[in-house]
């Protein structure tokens, strides 16, 4: 089954090559620059850029096995579509269900992270939320809190501006967007000249596995390129401007994570993120005695986080309609407002549950699941280009994948070295999601399939 471009889905075609693309770095740059970039750190030493350059390896083999399936089959839904199109049904829930958990604890992680920038600019002008309202239960040892409330709001807001429509988002993602580019872009301009190169002695400090094992972590900085393929059916031209979105989107990002990367370990000796790693592009610039830029960096921070918060939401949006489209999910899902032409109700569903994720669960949590399931969706995105490539060699291509099928298999292989790197309990978690995720489709959506619901009619 290979599914039409051409179907009208009601969803309006507005986004060219240069929005796809902006919504990719929107997606992209954010919690990696101003948070993992402390954690990486202390797992990698000065090598932390080595680190990065890995997991953009990583992701760019997947790049260019998303940019066939975008160009070659345009519509909603991302890698959950192009599997259904290439593996089937229960691959597809299997995706479906996958990317539910990606981009679901994705959003509401960087909700928390964008609480806490948001409280220390507060914290300057000398505004302090009450304790109880300043972080999820048990995410302060010692301290009582209960809920989050900067982190629930900030996605009360991105949900309301996503239910009026995509053109208005994505309006509003192209500004965020460049002005978090230039505070990025004043980082490293600043900072490059505090560098010592002194710090990047010993370049190794833990080795080869201290490279690997924080590219594990840090692959989360570049989850979002894959959310630019959820917009296929709003785009002019997908077949062109799929793949330049997505590769472009990842590049982009690629040399500035290499570069901030770089630059903040040559100006603080990585030992000194110990205790501080929620904010180490600010301290690497107070380091330097840079305080000014440092307030910039912070306000840069919210700035991007704003616009992943907003990326991130959209595509799970986008992930539910195509899953309900199909019928194994409630059809309610895939409902589109007769003004906004948007999934209002399922925009609002997926913002009110990220909302209270964010405001109740600690981000520790939220974060050990985030990986394991987008390297999961990587790796099952180059097995589709396997299978077409096998099945339909003459399938028409506006892109298509080079070097198949070495880079194809390149990619499950970087995947599943970074999916080794991950703590056990990862693992363990990650399996129970899928089992709930197996009596999901048992239960309800393979008996609601448009799919068995045609072969059942046919018989």
């Amino acid at each position: 089954m290979i599914l039409s471009s051409s179907t009208n889905t009601g969803l309006q075609r507005n986004l060219g090559a240069m929005d796809l693309t902006l919504l990719g770095v929107g997606a992209i740059v954010g919690t990696g620059i101003f948070v993992l970039t402390g954690t990486g750190a202390l797992l990698a030493g000065p090598g932390l850029s080595l680190s990065f350059v890995l997991a953009a390896i990583a992701c760019g083999f997947a790049a260019l096995c998303y940019a066939e399936f975008a160009s070659t089959v345009p519509v909603s839904g991302s890698i959950y579509t192009y599997s259904y199109a290439t593996m089937g049904e229960i691959v597809a829930w299997i995706v479906g269900w996958d990317l539910m958990l990606e981009y679901g604890l994705a959003t509401s992680a960087v909700a928390v992270g964008w609480s806490g920038y948001m409280q220390s600019l507060l914290s300057g002008f000398s505004i302090a939320l009450p304790t109880a309202l300043s972080a999820a239960p048990g995410a302060v040892p010692g301290v009582t809190t209960w809920f989050n409330l900067p982190a629930f709001c900030i996605l009360l807001v991105i949900t309301a501006l996503l239910s009026i429509g995509i053109r208005e988002s994505v309006r509003a993602n192209n500004i965020m967007v460049f002005i978090k580019l230039a505070v990025v872009l004043l980082f490293i301009a600043v900072g490059v000249g505090h560098v010592k190169p002194v710090n990047w002695q010993p370049y190794l400090p833990f080795g080869y596995n201290g490279v690997f094992n924080a590219a594990a972590i840090v692959f989360f900085a570049f989850i979002g390129f894959d959310a630019v393929t959820s917009a296929a059916e709003e785009v002019k031209n997908p077949a062109r401007a799929l793949p330049i979105g997505i590769i472009a989107s990842l590049g982009i990002c690629a040399v500035l994570y290499v570069a901030v990367a770089a630059v903040m370990t040559g100006i603080v000796p990585f030992e000194k993120f110990a205790g501080v790693v929620d904010h180490p592009v600010s301290l690497a610039l107070q380091y330097a005695g840079e305080n000014w830029v440092a307030s910039f960096v912070d306000l840069g921070a919210i700035i991007g986080m704003t616009t992943v918060i907003l990326v991130m939401t959209y595509a799970q949006t986008r992930i539910l309609f195509a899953m309900s489209r199909d019928g194994l999910l409630p059809k309610r899902l895939s409902s589109i407002h007769p003004r906004f032409a948007t999934p209002f109700f399922t925009t609002w569903l997926v913002g009110i549950v990220c909302a209270f994720i964010a405001a109740l669960i600690p981000l520790n949590i939220l974060a050990e699941l985030i990986n394991i399931g987008t390297l999961m969706a990587f790796s099952l995105i180059a097995v589709a280009v396997l299978v077409l490539h096998k099945t339909r060699p003459d399938l028409p291509r506006a892109f298509r994948c080079p070097g198949v099928p070495l880079v194809p298999l390149a990619t499950i292989g970087f995947c599943l070295i970074l999916m080794c790197h991950l703590q056990a309990k990862t693992w363990i978690a990650f399996s129970c999601w899928l089992a709930i995720g197996f009596v999901v489709y048992f239960g309800y959506a393979r008996r609601h399939s448009l799919l068995n619901s045609e072969i059942g009619e046919k018989r």
